[in-house]
């Protein structure tokens, strides 16, 4: 295997593929990005599509995004652009938006971010972690910093062609998994590429390359200083790209799943052959069922799957300890919620969904009066159904009860009224004031 340190770019002699001889055509590549590539062209700088976006296209997939690689700097690039805006510290990039449409685009890298280390462009951790690397260089130097070889591959927007320096064709057509350079060495720069070589391989249906494999489940640990912002992101790309069921399986296989859910983790190594791992397969095969049937998924109900053991584990403590089943659901839900956000952080916008739909099963039981009509009105209702009916296909909620709810929701009113004791609600009639005597008035 070549390492990267053994490479002088300069001397590299690239594979090019002409255009009539790879399957890559324009009109399966955005408008969007499209003009970002013609107007660096046209401006006189070197305009490539790369990554995830060529490598789909290869496969005959439609590719989820499309990224720009360029020798412009990033404030060339900002004034070619008025729709451009500059972010990152880490990496400095340019996102030019169309509308909903983001087209990142980032300057070529240098090859080797220690060659430059005592610049203010670079810096690391102890560990080997990359802080911040601003370093630029050219399109080959570009090539051997990418992680994985088949996300090496550029489009050049000049003669439609596609330049390969790193063997990326070849891992790609083998169905290979390959990291560039030292695997060691570039997940101790970047621990995140642990989780994107699980993601890849689920998604491509790849094995990942025995050199690449062997420090996955020695280095996990280094994920504990990735920030847990950054980590909710690649959770959520992991498991909802479709692939989430295949995604878990190879997360838990390089022992990479208890650095992002570990009380999860703690549940599913002392049961199993369980509930507890039956009723995450199943959420996740759900999760994969719904985006290929183009329904959407929430991570709040993911995140309502992944963590539900643990917060039926401590619900069933505080009953013990004399606590309602609401007040059970209400404490564990918060406690569990604020103990996950130490390892991967979930935006209020998902905690918040995710809570009511657990503080919800035991409200599902309340099927007399009015409760059932009031669970009806809630806007989180039907989330804690399908939340109910997982549980159900696992064993875990009687089906009696899903059967229940599934009736009384299709019902009219009147036909709803008998299943309850109570009847349909009707509306309180207030009681008429007595009026008081003057004498008891003082008046």
């Amino acid at each position: 295997m070549i390492n990267q340190g053994d490479i002088d770019p300069a001397t590299l002699q690239p594979v090019t593929i002409p255009r009539s001889e790879h399957a890559i055509s324009r009109a399966n590549i955005s408008s969007s990005a499209l003009k970002v590539l013609y107007r660096l062209k046209d401006a006189g700088f070197q305009s490539y599509l790369v990554g995830g976006g060529v490598r789909d296209l290869l496969l005959g997939r439609e590719p989820k995004d499309f990224d720009v690689g360029t020798d412009a700097r990033p404030e060339q690039i900002k004034d070619l652009f008025r729709n451009c805006r500059l972010i990152g510290r880490r990496f400095r990039l340019a996102h030019v938006r169309f509308g909903r449409e983001v087209i990142e685009v980032a300057t070529f890298r240098a090859a080797s971010a220690t060659e430059a280390a005592e610049t203010s462009d670079v810096a690391h951790t102890d560990e080997g972690r990359i802080l911040r690397d601003n370093v630029f260089g050219t399109l080959e130097e570009d090539a051997w910093r990418r992680d994985f070889t088949v996300n090496a591959l550029y489009y050049d927007i000049r003669d439609f062609s596609v330049v390969d320096y790193v063997g990326g064709l070849e891992d790609l057509k083998a169905g290979t998994l390959r990291l560039i350079g030292d695997p060691t060495q570039r997940y101790r720069e970047d621990p995140v590429r642990m989780l994107r070589a699980v993601r890849f391989a689920a998604k491509l249906g790849s094995r990942i390359h025995p050199d690449s494999e062997a420090p996955l489940q020695e280095l996990g640990h280094l994920l504990a200083d990735i920030p847990a912002a950054r980590l909710f992101e690649e959770v959520t790309k992991l498991f909802l790209g479709g692939c989430a069921v295949t995604g878990f399986e190879l997360l838990r296989h390089y022992d990479l799943f208890r650095y992002l859910f570990p009380m999860t983790d703690e549940v599913l190594s002392h049961e199993e052959q369980g509930f507890p791992i039956t009723f995450v397969a199943r959420a996740l095969e759900n999760t994969d069922t719904r985006l290929a049937e183009g329904i959407p998924v929430t991570p709040a109900f993911l995140y309502a799957a992944l963590l539900w053991e643990p917060v039926r584990l401590r619900m069933q403590e505080l009953q013990q300890q004399g606590a309602s089943g609401l007040e059970a659901a209400q404490i564990a839900g918060n406690q569990i919620t604020s103990e996950q956000q130490g390892f991967t952080s979930l935006p209020k916008r998902f905690s918040l969904p995710m809570r009511e739909i657990w503080m919800l099963q035991p409200r599902l039981e309340r099927r007399r009066g009015r409760a059932p009509y009031r669970m009806l009105e809630h806007p989180r209702f039907r989330a804690a159904y399908d939340f109910l009916l997982l549980r159900s296909e696992v064993g875990e909620a009687s089906k009696e009860l899903v059967d229940w709810w599934t009736q009384f929701q299709v019902l009219n009113p009147d036909d709803r009224a008998t299943l309850t004791d109570a009847g349909a609600p009707a509306k309180r009639r207030r009681r008429p004031r007595k009026r008081r005597s003057a004498a008891k008035s003082g008046g």
